[in-house]
């Protein structure tokens, strides 16, 4: 910035940096207002609740989640059947909650490896009978 030499100068410098501050002013004013609406709580869960379901990881955790407690349940009733056997009930149990953490730590691999299995037998089968 050039020195200031006489008074004119010195009033349009003045006049430029209260306009200057002016803006910062409503800069700050603005932001302040947008600061306290998304601090208010139903602004807090309304963004909490759209990043979560936004959030590709969490559909996948969800995803693996489910298919974990389903394999889990299917396969403790696969074990334990219609039996009344508390012994067969208890390793029906046991069984269920290792397969369901199994499944939902490894739901990637085991969607790779469905995926592969269809890819590999199934779509053969069906190119196999578009042949004929």
């Amino acid at each position: 910035m050039e020195p200031i030499t006489n008074s004119d100068e010195l009033k349009k410098a003045i006049q430029i940096l209260e306009f200057e501050q002016q803006m910062r002013e409503q800069q700050l004013r603005e932001q302040v207002y947008l600061t306290v609406e998304s601090l208010k709580p139903v602004n807090l869960i309304k963004s909490t609740l759209h990043e979560v379901a936004t959030s590709p990881y969490f559909v996948d955790n969800i995803l693996g989640g489910s298919v974990g407690l389903a394999s889990g349940y299917l396969s403790r009733k696969l074990v334990i059947g219609g039996s009344h056997n508390i012994i067969r009930k208890l390793i029906g149990t046991i069984l269920q909650f290792g397969v369901t953490n199994v499944v939902a730590q490894h739901s990637d691999t085991i969607k790779s490896i469905g995926g592969f299995i269809y890819r590999r037998f199934l779509r053969k089968k069906e190119v196999n009978s578009e042949n004929l």
